[in-house]
């Protein structure tokens, strides 16, 4: 296994010269990349519509083409959810990745080209194993196996040729023979939807592997650690998986389990390496072992755009290539991919921490979110799911604001919620029953969460007293018209705040 070990690691090494080469030529390749993509759909159904064939410029191109999101890209993607094709991409669309709904679906699919698996999702997977075998020359990690935890979606068939699922899901059901021989556990367990039995199966499947590195969000990864440690009555990983060198995370903020991770895995020479990874496309890798800042991943057969998020409500927004950013301000990202979509907002926030290279930090959301647990929960959710419990309780809202909870010891995290009613519900219980079933109906990624309260458990709910929001405004010296209470946020430090005052 050692020699083995020794030309992958060789092998996953050659790629470094093919990221300088677009970290040193950043806007060369990303109008390169733009004029692939023209070109290559000018003669589907959207291609036309908007004459591809006569773009030059990346500026005719903004001017021609407006700002999309799922709302007004779904009558094609409904389409091509039926099998059309050459709609909004020239190749068989034959995958869609399901995730998290928008404001009025409470799932979107996006569509997944075999150019977006090949060019972007695993050649993603592979410059985040080239990246680490170039910072740690000396890995170990092929001589184990890599435990991979899969989507919560088992792969479903809408019809001839048209499959969905989590993109996780997506992703392991097409992986190629050399990367499944290295990853545990097998396929029929790693997309089991059952979770409750999937965390038990991948725990029985895996204690005897030689693990070396563990990819997964880390609300399920420390389900699933805990459920290993259960079985084997060890005290940490290290005493199951001796050779453990390596976590890959993504899709939530990695901080507030830190401090959990390094009790599971008490070793100063364990690696954490955060990706930026979507349904939608691969975005970033975290490139050094002593920042948290993650590298803009430009030849992925994305384009991209820069919204400044004081623009985002303009009637006819402008955006800005790489070379107009500037460090430390608010961008909504707008992409256009190997895939179809175009000029696609996907809804999140960053900020460039470089700009030689190109680095970034996520801030956030364009829309008021929670997504400490994967579960994505929008404002639009939220007021959905107040609005029936009001309805079903006689009561009315003031105010009100919520955040997670957070995995500690054996509990599981959650949400907590501070509301000031106008009218006080008649049955507190039922309005909270009903508050957190119908988040399960509106938000399919919640309700995964919430699966026998494996990483979500029933919302805690303040009845606050009268005047607390107001109170707090004050404290703050926020009272005014323009000054808004929060409605969600993805961290503590509101809530707190208010908890504090009660």
């Amino acid at each position: 296994m050692a020699i083995v070990n020794s030309i992958f690691t060789w092998y996953m090494k050659k790629r470094i010269h093919q990221i300088e080469l677009f970290i040193k030529y950043p806007h060369d390749v990303q109008e390169e990349w733009l004029h692939t993509l023209i070109s290559s759909a000018e003669n589907t159904e959207w291609g036309k519509k908007y004459d591809y064939k006569s773009i030059l410029t990346a500026s005719q191109f903004k001017e021609r083409v407006p700002i999309q999101n799922y709302d007004t890209l779904k009558p094609y993607i409904e389409r091509m959810l039926k099998g059309e094709q050459n709609v909004l991409w020239p190749s068989e669309i034959k995958w869609f990745a399901k995730s998290s709904g928008t404001t009025s679906d409470r799932s979107k699919f996006i569509p997944v080209s075999e150019e977006a698996l090949e060019e972007c999702h695993f050649k993603g997977g592979k410059d985040m194993i080239s990246i680490y075998c170039n910072n740690r020359p000396n890995t170990q990690m092929f001589t184990g196996k890599g435990l991979v935890l899969g989507g919560s979606h088992q792969i479903n068939q809408l019809c001839d040729d048209i499959h969905y699922g989590d993109l996780s899901a997506v992703l392991i059901k097409n992986l190629p023979m050399w990367a499944e021989y290295y990853r545990t556990p097998d396929i029929s367990i790693a997309l089991m939807d059952n979770y409750e039995e999937k965390m038990d199966k991948m725990a029985e499947a895996t204690i005897k592997e030689n693990v070396t590195n563990i990819s997964g969000v880390p609300t399920w990864t420390i389900v699933l650690a805990k459920k290993v440690l259960e079985l084997t009555g060890k005290s940490n990983l290290l005493e199951v998986w001796p050779n453990l060198e390596l976590y890959f995370h993504g899709a939530v903020n990695f901080t507030p389990y830190r401090e959990q991770f390094k009790e599971l895995i008490p070793s100063p020479d364990m690696y954490y390496l955060e990706t930026y990874n979507a349904s939608e496309g691969f975005f970033g890798i975290q490139d050094q072992d002593n920042s948290e800042e993650l590298l803009l991943m430009l030849d992925y057969g994305i384009f991209y755009e820069f919204l400044p998020l004081e623009n985002l409500e303009d009637e006819n927004p402008k955006t800005l290539s790489l070379e107009q950013v500037e460090l430390h301000k608010n961008y909504a990202i707008i992409i256009s991919t190997n895939a179809g979509l175009w000029r696609y907002l996907i809804g999140d926030t960053i900020q460039f921490t470089s700009l030689s290279p190109f680095r970034i930090k996520i801030t956030g959301r364009t829309k008021h979110f929670i997504n400490a647990f994967g579960e994505e929960l929008i404002i639009d959710n939220a007021e959905n799911a107040l609005t029936k419990a009001c309805s079903l309780t006689d009561a009315k809202i003031k105010d009100y604001t919520a955040c997670p909870i957070y995995f500690k010891g054996e509990e599981a995290g959650g949400h907590e919620w501070i509301i000031e009613f106008e009218t006080q519900p008649q049955d507190f219980e039922q309005f909270v029953d009903v508050l957190d079933q119908t988040l399960r109906e509106v938000n399919s990624d919640y309700d995964a969460k919430r699966f026998k309260d494996m990483a979500l458990r029933r919302p805690k709910v303040h009845n606050a007293p009268a005047d607390t929001f107001y109170k707090w405004l004050k404290v703050r010296g926020k009272l005014g018209g323009q000054h808004k209470v929060p409605r969600l946020a993805n961290d503590r430090k509101y809530v707190d705040e208010i908890l504090e005052l009660l």
